[in-house]
């Protein structure tokens, strides 16, 4: 998908140089000179350097480049890879405020994203969204896509794995007995048709019936979700447990609360 041009004012408000900038820009020439004020302006409008010279948008380039009287193509000669990237990265840095993220810097945001984003936002991808604002926020260059990517799954695991806990120690006995038994039912169920029985031969586990979706609307199946509920029911979760989850347990669709992604019967199996 082709990306749309920048126009003037997008270009006036995040590609011009200030004057602190311009300091920073003076001491240079040529590719180094051009090269410094591009990746200046990049990291100061998204909080990272650019991936590589195609992330650079070219009227972008062209507007710095007249900004510092160097001909936008001497940016080709720039050194993306050598220690003069590096030096300039780390003035960039210095001079903007941010630090590269540390080992403790992405322990810290792992733990700020399960407690306080995880818990009710389950899609990787809008979790790695606050990552990035966070990073932000505390002054932290995002680490590498990959590093991302971990950081982002730890952080769901951990809330996961939390919140399990959590609900876990607000059931009874009573309640955990009976939910053994209906998950112990349905593997029982199961384990029969894989070794050849039928459904017909008995009724269908309790908990593969409440697994069942919907279905047209009719008497018949409304008699069905009944059943279902009062299944629910008799498990005796407590009234005020859902209060203890703030995560979002249903799934894309609205089609109703899947049983294997609530991290209780995890826990149990």
């Amino acid at each position: 998908m082709a990306r749309t041009p920048l126009d003037r004012d997008e270009l006036v408000e995040h590609w011009t140089l200030l004057k602190n900038e311009q300091a920073l820009v003076s001491g240079k020439r040529g590719a180094t000179r051009l090269g410094f004020a591009v990746l200046l302006k990049f990291y100061t409008q998204y909080g990272r350097f650019p991936r590589s010279r195609a992330e650079l948008p070219g009227e972008a380039v062209a507007f710095v480049a007249r900004q510092v009287q160097v001909p936008a193509s001497e940016l080709e000669s720039y050194d993306w890879t050598g220690r003069t990237v590096e030096y300039h990265r780390a003035q960039i840095r210095e001079h903007l405020g941010f630090r590269e993220c540390s080992v403790a810097d992405a322990e810290k945001l792992t733990a700020y994203l399960a407690e306080h984003v995880a818990h009710k936002e389950r899609r990787p991808e809008q979790v790695r969204v606050e990552l990035l604002a966070r990073c932000r926020t505390e002054s932290i260059e995002p680490p590498t896509p990959g590093r991302c990517d971990r950081i982002v799954a730890t952080a769901l695991r951990e809330a996961e794995e939390s919140l399990t806990a959590l609900i876990s120690s607000r059931l009874t006995v009573e309640s955990v007995e009976r939910i053994v038994a209906l998950v112990a039912g349905a593997d029982q169920g199961d384990a029969g048709l894989a070794g050849g029985g039928t459904e017909g031969e008995d009724a269908p586990p309790v908990l593969a019936k409440v697994k069942e979706a919907p279905g047209n609307v009719s008497l018949e199946t409304m008699l069905t979700e009944i059943d279902k509920f009062l299944a629910v029911r008799a498990i005796g979760l407590p009234r005020d447990l859902s209060s203890t989850s703030r995560r979002r347990s249903w799934p894309a669709g609205g089609r109703g609360p899947r049983w294997s992604r609530l991290p209780i019967c995890g826990r149990i199996r």
